[in-house]
């Protein structure tokens, strides 16, 4: 059971709950839905509030949702649920359903904003701007050249932090 916070007053620490547990970014609505795991983003203040930044790359199933939602949400599952989460970075929501393969749940906020049900912290962010990232504003061309080999560039999404839940 999740229960409503305080953006405020959340506090992980961003480069061991991105970087090593990794999170579900998933969008969507009540019809359908999709989740993909992610090791990139950031947590921060952009424009005077709570701010989330999420990396997505164009050939990924769950863009299409985000890019049709005005929201979507980043879930934060516990140690147990790393297979799942190995498997929805593996698997392409067009092939399989991820949902049924995984155990894992899809559930609503009150405003119908999917997120992963299993989560230990759920935060539901609103789009405020995309970017796709633009080859010649790389700096560091070693960066470029090893995670852009394929020349297909992340498309930058920062995004307002508007609500937040933790399991009780």
């Amino acid at each position: 059971m999740l229960k409503k916070v305080d953006v405020n007053a959340i506090n992980p620490n961003v480069f061991e709950a991105i970087g090593k547990q990794w999170m579900l970014v998933t969008a969507g609505d009540k019809e359908k839905c999709n989740t993909m795991t992610a090791s990139w983003g950031g947590l921060g203040i952009m424009w005077g509030n709570p701010a989330a930044t999420a990396y997505i790359r164009p050939q990924r199933y769950t863009k299409q949702f985000i890019d049709e939602q005005g929201y979507f949400t980043l879930s934060f599952l516990p140690e147990q649920y790393r297979k799942a989460l190995s498997y929805c970075g593996s698997h392409s929501g067009k092939d399989v359903d991820k949902w049924q393969e995984t155990g894992l749940t899809p559930a609503f906020t009150e405003d119908g904003v999917p997120y992963v049900a299993q989560a230990e912290l759920v935060l539901v962010v609103k789009k405020q701007f995309c970017q796709t990232m633009a080859p010649a504003s790389f700096i560091d061309e070693e960066a470029k050249k090893k995670w852009y080999p394929n020349e297909d560039y992340h498309d930058l999404y920062i995004g307002q932090i508007v609500e937040a839940y933790r399991a009780e």
